[in-house]
């Protein structure tokens, strides 16, 4: 038995928590940490119960009082507004002055004597004085020197009570929050290959271009110098030059952060056969019986141009370190956000090691995952750090998969620690949708992946001219890859999508509803090739309906059933809907309305009330 007294108070249910308090979930600046937790004792008396948070730089807690909201439930909230982590936890004890105060009512209201009790409240009121301080002490003091049932009141039990004996206070396990900045919650990415447009220099002229379309991220895929080891070429050949000056991309980075565009690089962790690090840390990568380096595979596939690293090596530290230098020297030329090539593939530790350190110096740091496996990789891999991940979105095409699962992505605990970055293609990834449903199919993916996910990106070159052909029948690779070669495009063919994505991005930007995943709510319509899903704002002032037709073929239609209350809309009274890509209005009436979408046209409504 232990010396110290029992808690009289049980706190269970708490949210959000991650595993018992093993992770933390994740905020943005400017955002609310809502705190719920079902909290109650045995007997009859009042509670008292708080939730206390600090930024982890600081020392002194802040409390807020959490409000009952029935059947033991309770709730506080607070801001966060600084990046880095926040520690929150929750205390209660049991409230002797309010439980007094409740019972005084009740023998108040039976026309008992209250000769006694008005005493036991004074010795209450004079306990509580001596725990406080200033203006509070003194308020208590006096209270207790002429305490009379006419004294007795809300704002003298929340005094008291703010000031009651704690020492038997139950405490809850310390929890954290991690801040991070906006971007990581909302985001446009531009996906294209520097070498295709020729030196750095040569790149800065795409920038405005991609600004004006309205993207905020300009992704790379790798720039390092790569050796000429087994160097490959085109189509992945066996036959294929160096690296670009520093200063170039120094001055780049500058150059799309004026203009808004943070510049994101593929952190890729392996390197060539003639990489300074094979001749000065062998002991970094795996050997084979024949003495040489054992290179990447993926069985059948053979990669002899890529030697990757041997996380299992005993020098495991040294290791570690180097990779992280890696990253920090990036840092130093004005990178703050990277895409991880294959995370799963390397040890859990090493991530949450790393990106743990590099964001206590670098809190504004954005790290996407990109780790197409299993979901309980995936959302580890996020609980561990990574700020973004990507998704199946390009695997989730009817409308059936897209409704199940972005709600478990956005309706379930994944929302606490998982952010979803949409890709509508990547270099590696052209879905046979979009192989075989031309431009209709182009644009529904695109407001899809826009409007379902406040991150999405496009592989932008090719999907703004529509590339669509494979590299053969049943793969999902381009044809000439840009991969492989340097693509000469002409951007500004009359065909391109440009001015659709522009629009589309622009109302991204204009629509705050668009902006977060907290609110994504599908909606019945009586046709399964058309789906239908809204996004609001807490306080219902920005309403957003989107529709697409999934079928690129043929015009499709269907009664809509939206739940005008949950929207704010008044269903006494028409409204009217303008459509944001087109500008045509509509007027409906009630929550069932007929919808039409034409894929020779635009197969997509994005509707915002008015």
């Amino acid at each position: 038995m232990s010396e110290r007294p029992p808690e009289r108070v049980v706190i269970r249910g708490v949210k959000p928590e991650l595993e018992c308090g093993r992770f933390p979930v994740k905020r943005v600046l400017g955002e609310t940490v809502a705190v719920e937790a079902d909290i109650f004792s045995y007997g009859h008396d009042a509670l008292e119960c708080v939730v206390r948070y600090r930024h982890e730089d600081d020392e002194l807690w802040t409390e807020i009082s959490m409000e009952a909201l029935g059947n033991d439930h309770w709730r506080a909230q607070f801001p966060v507004d600084k990046l880095g982590q926040y520690i929150y936890t929750i205390t209660a004890w049991i409230d002797p002055f309010r439980t007094w105060y409740q019972d005084l009512l009740t023998r108040i209201r039976a026309d008992q004597d209250v000769t006694v009790d008005l005493q036991i409240g004074a010795e209450m009121l004079k306990a509580a004085s001596e725990r406080a301080m200033g203006a509070d002490a003194r308020k208590l003091q006096h209270a207790a020197r002429h305490l009379r049932i006419e004294d007795v009141d809300d704002r003298l039990a929340a005094l008291a009570s703010r000031y009651a004996e704690r020492s038997r206070a139950s405490h809850y396990r310390e929890l954290r929050v991690t801040v991070d900045p906006i971007r990581a919650r909302f985001s446009t990415w531009y996906e294209m290959f520097p070498r295709s447009c020729g030196t750095f220099k040569d790149c800065e002229r795409i920038i405005p271009e991609v600004a004006e379309m309205g993207f905020d991220v300009l992704y790379f895929p790798p720039i390092h110098p790569i050796g000429r080891t087994h160097r490959k070429g085109k189509n992945n050949s066996r036959e294929a030059e160096p690296g670009e000056p520093l200063d170039d991309f120094r001055r780049f980075v500058a150059a799309a952060k004026s203009l808004g565009l943070e510049v994101a690089l593929d952190l890729a962790y392996q390197c060539s056969p003639d990489h300074s690090y094979v001749r000065e840390h062998p002991e970094w990568f795996r050997w084979r019986p024949d003495g040489t380096v054992q290179y990447a595979e993926n069985p059948p596939k053979k990669y002899e141009d890529i030697y990757p690293f041997e996380f299992e090596t005993p020098h495991w530290r040294s290791l570690w370190e180097e990779l992280k230098n890696i990253v920090e020297f990036w840092i130093d030329q004005g990178v703050r956000i990277f895409r991880v090539d294959n995370p799963h593939t390397k040890p859990f530790d090493f991530w949450e090691w790393m990106i743990r350190d590099l964001k206590k110096k670098h809190p504004d740091l954005i790290f996407l995952s990109e780790a197409f496996t299993r979901p309980n990789i995936m959302y580890h891999l996020a609980k561990l750090g990574f700020n973004q991940s990507y998704t199946y979105f390009t695997w989730r095409n009817t409308k059936h998969e897209l409704t199940e699962y972005f709600t478990e992505l956005t309706r379930t605990e994944v929302a606490e620690f998982f952010r979803p970055n949409l890709w509508t293609n990547t270099p590696d990834i052209l879905h046979e949708y979009l192989q075989r449903g031309g431009r209709p199919a182009f644009m529904a993916r695109l407001v899809l992946a826009a409007t379902l996910g406040a991150n999405y990106g496009v592989y932008g070159p090719a999907y703004e001219l529509c590339e669509n052909v494979p590299r053969e029948a049943g793969s999902e690779e381009y044809l000439n890859s840009e991969k492989y070669e340097i693509k000469q495009r002409n951007l500004d063919d009359p065909s391109s999508l440009r001015p659709f994505i522009s629009r589309v991005n622009a109302i991204r930007r204009e629509n705050p509803a668009l902006q977060s995943n907290a609110h994504l709510q599908f909606h019945a319509i009586n046709n399964d090739q058309i789906i239908c899903y809204s996004k609001r704002t807490a306080d219902k002032r920005n309403v957003i309906v989107t529709f697409v037709n999934l079928d690129s073929l043929w015009t499709q239609s269907g009664y809509v059933e939206l739940p005008v209350e949950d929207l704010g809309i008044d269903v006494r009274h028409p409204y009217r809907m303008v459509d944001l890509l087109t500008g045509v209005r509509f007027m409906w009436q009630g929550s069932r309305n007929y919808v039409e979408l034409r894929p020779s046209e635009v197969p997509v409504h994005i509707l915002r009330k008015e």
